[in-house]
Parts: structure tokens; C-alpha cells; sequence
């Protein structure tokens, strides 16, 4: 039975990670001196020190409290759009490996449509439709990324319908609605979000890369990424003020890739046993 919960130490890794940032998110605000948005156009630029923790921006504002700040809509962000994606993926996939027939193969083809344009452009492409901004930014990058999950999940559906509960099921004519959510459903939803999982790093990466170029959160609001590209003039000058959240997003990514990895290579054990 302890056999059983122990996870490989990538998990454990990712964890201690993905909670320590989770604790900056929840502590860092409330132990921050000043607002985020607020300016001291006396102190503008200055280096980190006693006051200013991580140092002062163009304006003045505290970098400290603008990164706390910003790493915690960051991680919102993402998991916002993993859970989005995820969702979207899940229904497409179980529907088209459910009912099969032509429904099967016109959402196959619209994966095969989707996935031959690179994620990244399609956001942008969306993007640049409905303009930049928040939402229209998480919008983007669900449409950019449920396709290939969408995939997994219609893979494991269509395995699933072969085993014996479910053929059982479909001959003692039980609905297809009923089949799907009894039985189809419990089966793919577990290796399916450590599929999913997988993704959540690329999508930390996506979401800062975008509010850099200046297509997410607008300033003065404070997003890691935007923060970047805010602070990109004064890489020279003050190379604090884009230190602090590239160890953020950093920090974000490796998290997310530990727990995933290491969530698929235990699956991938139980799976051989």
C-alpha cells in the first residue's frame, strides 16, 4: 500500500516548487511595502535595497510588489486556460470517439486543420482578429491549444469502448449519452489530464511570451510578462527589473514540467504492471 502513493521525486520536486510559488502568491502581497501601480517618480530606477526589495521601475513603482502580483495572475492565467483547453479537448474527444461515423472523421480533420498551423500563430492570428487584451489573450491560446488533447482524449475513448463493461452495456442498450458518462467517461478523464498536464509549462511560456510583445495584460496592470516587456529598455540600465520575473516564469515552467513528467512516468508504470 505505501508502495502504492509513492511518486517518483520529479513529483515531489514540482510540488515543493509549484507550492512554494504558491505561498509567494498568497504571502507577497500582504509583505509588500507599497501598491503595485503606485509611482515615486523620486525613486525611479533605483537599485534593490532595504526599502525596495526588487528594486524600483521607470516610474518608481515597487518591483517586489509588482512581480508578487504579477506571478499570481500569471498562474491564474494558465490554469485558466489549461482548464479551458482541457475541457474543450475532453468534450470533442469523447464525443467524436463515442458516436464515431461521420462526426468522427469531420472533427478529425478539423484537428489535422488545426494542428497544421504552430500553436503560437494561430494565437497571435487570433489575437490580431479581436485585438489585444486580456481575455481575448486566454481566448486565443484555448483555441491554439485544445486540439491536440482534443486528439488523446478521442484515441483513449475509441480504447476504451472495447472493453467488455462497455460492450456489455451498448448490448443491453444503454443510451450513448449514458454509455459516455457511466463508463467512457471514468475511464479516459485520468490519463487524460496527465496528457493535459503536460501542457500547463508550454502555456506559462505562451502567456508571458504574448503579454511581452504587448497583446495580454495592459499596463500599467502587472503581468510577468508584460512586466518584461515593459522593462526590456532598461536591460542596460537596470537589469533587476527583468531579473526578478524571468526567475518567475521560470520558476512557473520547471514546476509545471516536474509534476507533469513525473505524474506520466508513474501513469506509465501502473499502466505496464
Amino acid at each position: 500500500m505505501i508502495s502504492r502513493l509513492r511518486f517518483p521525486g520529479s513529483v515531489r520536486a514540482g510540488a515543493l516548487l509549484l507550492g512554494v510559488l504558491l505561498l509567494l502568491v498568497v504571502v507577497g502581497p500582504l509583505v509588500a511595502q507599497y501598491p503595485p501601480n503606485e509611482p515615486h517618480y523620486a525613486d525611479k530606477l533605483i537599485a534593490p535595497n532595504a526599502e525596495y526589495w526588487f528594486g524600483t521601475d521607470q516610474y518608481g513603482r515597487d518591483q517586489f510588489s509588482r512581480v508578487m502580483h504579477g506571478l499570481r495572475l500569471s498562474l491564474l492565467s494558465a490554469f485558466l486556460v489549461l482548464a479551458g483547453s482541457a475541457t474543450i479537448s475532453l468534450l470533442v474527444g469523447l464525443g467524436a470517439g463515442l458516436y464515431g461515423g461521420r462526426l468522427d472523421r469531420a472533427v478529425s480533420r478539423v484537428i489535422d486543420v488545426v494542428l497544421a498551423i504552430p500553436g503560437l500563430v494561430l494565437a497571435l492570428a487570433v489575437v490580431g482578429l479581436l485585438g489585444p487584451g486580456y481575455v481575448n489573450l486566454l481566448l486565443a491560446l484555448v483555441i491554439a491549444s485544445w486540439a491536440a488533447d482534443a486528439r488523446v482524449a478521442r484515441a483513449l475513448t475509441l480504447a476504451a469502448r472495447t472493453r467488455p463493461y462497455v460492450v456489455a452495456a451498448r448490448v443491453a442498450g444503454v443510451s450513448r449519452p449514458a454509455i459516455g458518462v457511466r463508463h467512457l467517461l471514468p475511464a479516459v478523464l485520468g490519463p487524460f489530464l496527465i496528457v493535459a498536464t503536460l501542457r500547463l509549462g508550454g502555456i506559462v511560456v505562451a502567456l508571458a511570451g504574448l503579454s511581452f510583445l504587448g497583446l495580454g495584460v495592459q499596463m500599467p496592470e502587472a503581468e510577468l510578462g508584460a512586466i518584461m516587456g515593459d522593462a526590456r529598455r532598461f536591460l542596460t540600465a537596470a537589469p533587476w527589473l527583468l531579473i526578478a520575473p524571468s526567475v518567475a516564469i521560470l520558476a512557473m515552467a520547471a514546476a509545471a514540467n516536474l509534476l507533469a513528467e513525473g505524474l506520466r512516468d508513474r501513469s506509465d508504470k501502473e499502466w505496464h504492471r
